[in-house]
């Protein structure tokens, strides 16, 4: 069995049957928000366009078993030029509760620091609280009142600060340019 990162778009075939799955969960735990306020699992998929994700700003990553994607993460450009946003980080489902996501999250707090961003920015669903675990057990700060009722709260904010920058591993990480006006 081999692994691997792979930094690549979001257009990527290769991420098709993760965001297929991704929207699948979505719609499974959020439909009746989604009929309440409108809108479709699918729409909020594809609220942001490729480029986002894209360096020098962006990034987009799969972790590859075999060749095939288990799971994935992006970032953009959050508020301010030190911030990134985390997103679409998600494993498929009969692979969960092994790390896997843990490894996604620090490759994207990695790539986020080789490309000069000094913070993170993430949110996460109210009906997700092992999202909520990964993020407070890996150093994230909860921007919200823990004790409040999640669903009051809707979209549960999360921050982290980032150190230094490690040194380039590989080429494929090009280093962030400057973000778009």
């Amino acid at each position: 069995m081999s692994e691997r990162f792979l930094y690549t778009s979001v257009n990527d075939p290769l991420a098709r049957p993760l965001f297929d799955g991704l929207e699948q969960e979505y719609e499974h735990r959020y439909a009746d928000v989604q009929r309440r306020i409108g809108g479709t699992a699918r729409e909020e998929l594809q609220r942001y366009p490729a480029e986002a994700f894209a360096a020098p700003v962006g990034a987009f990553v799969l972790l590859l078993r075999d060749g095939h994607a288990i799971s994935g993460g992006a970032f953009m450009p959050h508020r301010d030029p030190d911030t990134a946003e985390f997103k679409r980080i998600w494993t498929l489902p009969g692979l969960r509760r092994q790390g896997i996501a843990r490894r996604v999250l620090q490759e994207l707090e990695a790539q986020a620091r080789r490309q000069g961003y000094r913070r993170v920015f993430l949110t996460t669903g109210f009906r997700q609280p092992e999202a909520v675990g990964l993020y407070l057990t890996h150093g994230y700060t909860a921007l919200f009142d823990l004790q409040a009722d999640p669903e009051t709260v809707a979209h549960l904010p999360f921050e982290k600060y980032l150190g230094a920058a490690p040194p380039i591993a590989a080429a494929e990480h090009a280093p962030r340019q400057g973000v778009p006006a």
